[in-house]
């Protein structure tokens, strides 16, 4: 058999097909990723910073969210790759690019993970008040290292389950919630007055600083969103489940975020959602709810069981793809049954001693936290960036051809980009942030100096020399 007849038959065979997400798992993903703790319990403090005009804040910030998906989604489609928008980065701006956005995003994600774990540790105590902490978060350890070792199926079926118990409290809180204003249900239904909106200093009670402080808060929320690009890479179907995924993101900010709150700022005057508890036990307790607090801490557990599994699936994914790019150790490279192992298994070792570590000085943890923040809005905006850039080294007809182009080009594109550039601004204002932005200028600078002193842009530029003669 010639070597032509042994290349068109081997052509002609079909590929096996590995088993990825599908659309369900990507849908669930998306919906997941954007019901967490920061809607739960830190729509509080956005909601004393700005007051009902925090309903604004939820709609700009939802804006800004969909279009840095919808970028990522175009650029998802097109090409859709191990890593994701980390390889997007480096590909259209450079080894640096990549390099930064890729260990931004896992340093951050570590974080989240570390203070979730923490708040499974203090959760639990309610129910086992005389179990030590460390015993729950070595069960959540192994629960969700399974679930991310196993394969990528099973990590999008425990996800698929804990985003229908993060929605269907979400639900029930807006059911509950209309049928107190139409029913006049409650305890105390004369104080559930859509007037609530205004009655106490104002749509702007705290005026237009009170509402642009609340930003940070509000952005914070929505972090992890991203997470739909890197989950893309591993489906079944990207051109259709990506697409399908990220076209429903202004439904779900509509509805979870801006009519939830809505409902809780018409439920209860401002001024009383102190962040002492959650606005969602709040609700419960208006209804007359005596279990409350028992279903919302079943709630919040699930929320960061949810948030520690999307985070490490997405975390290992992103060092896998810079590994690959020789932005990372390359033993991070290796997949086993599509699973980067060696890549989760660091990840976890590096959560026990993160935990370890919280157990045995809290106050540091809590203090770095806010670096998440910046984190945040920096990945987004590398993410938009790179999306420009993919535009710019198109030709018009390659990008008549786009597949799921993003929409108001690129005046959407240059929003974002500017909003997000006057978060960086807020954060130098406001003194709570400013620590954590130095801390996150700190690591950027780090980190670059680490890029160059350890070679990496000779090693990138050969790795490209070698993938464009092959």
């Amino acid at each position: 058999m010639s070597v032509m007849t042994a290349q068109s038959e081997s052509a002609s065979k079909p590929k096996p097909k590995r088993p990825g997400l599908n659309a369900r798992h990507i849908h669930f993903i998306a919906l997941g990723s954007a019901i967490g703790t920061g809607l739960f319990y830190g729509s509080a403090g956005a909601i004393q910073a700005a007051g009902p005009s925090v309903l604004l804040v939820y709609l700009l910030g939802g804006a800004v969210v969909y279009f840095m998906l919808r970028a990522l989604g175009e650029m998802s489609v097109r090409n859709p790759i191990t890593g994701s928008f980390a390889v997007y980065c480096r590909k259209y701006l450079g080894g640096w690019g990549g390099y930064i956005t890729g260990w931004m995003f896992a340093f951050e994600m570590m974080i989240v993970c570390l203070a979730d774990l923490t708040a499974i540790g203090i959760y639990m105590k309610l129910w086992f008040p005389d179990t030590a902490a460390w015993v729950w978060i070595a069960v959540t350890l192994l629960i969700i290292g399974a679930a991310n070792l196993a394969t990528v199926r099973w990590f999008g079926e425990l996800e698929f389950v804990f985003t229908i118990v993060k929605v269907t409290a979400v639900v029930a809180m807006i059911v509950g919630g209309a049928a107190i204003l139409v029913f006049n249900l409650g305890q105390q239904p004369e104080v559930s007055q859509i007037s609530n909106l205004w009655n106490d200093g104002g749509f702007f009670p705290n005026g237009v600083s009170g509402m642009v402080a609340s930003f940070i808060l509000v952005l914070f929320a929505f972090g992890g969103t991203e997470i739909i690009g890197v989950a893309g890479a591993e489906a079944d179907d990207p051109e259709r489940s990506i697409p399908k995924a990220v076209n429903t993101v202004p439904a779900r900010i509509l509805l979870f975020y801006v009519l939830a709150i809505s409902i809780i700022l018409v439920l209860n005057p401002w001024r009383t959602i102190t962040g002492e508890e959650s606005p969602f036990v709040q609700i419960f307790n208006t209804l007359g709810v005596n279990w409350a607090a028992g279903l919302l801490n079943f709630v919040v557990i699930t929320a960061a069981l949810s948030a520690i599994n999307a985070d490490l699936f997405g975390t290992g994914r992103v060092l896998t793809g810079l590994a690959k790019e020789n932005l990372a150790p390359r033993r991070m490279a290796k997949t086993y049954r599509g699973v980067p192992v060696m890549t989760i298994v660091s990840l976890l070792a590096v959560l026990v001693i993160g935990v370890f570590l919280n157990a045995r000085y809290p106050n540091v943890f809590e203090t770095i936290a806010a670096l998440a923040t910046f984190a945040t809005v920096f990945v987004w905006l590398m993410i938009l960036f790179a999306q420009v850039a993919m535009r710019k080294q198109m030709t018009v007809e390659e990008q008549r051809a786009l597949k799921f182009a993003v929409p108001f080009w690129p005046y959407g594109q240059y929003f974002a980009i500017a909003f997000i550039l006057f978060t960086f601004g807020i954060m130098a204002w406001l003194p709570d942030f400013r620590l954590a932005l130095g801390i996150g200028v700190a690591f950027t600078v780090i980190m670059t100096v680490l890029y160059f002193a350890t070679g990496r842009p000779q090693v990138v530029a050969q790795s490209q020399e070698e993938y464009a003669k092959a």
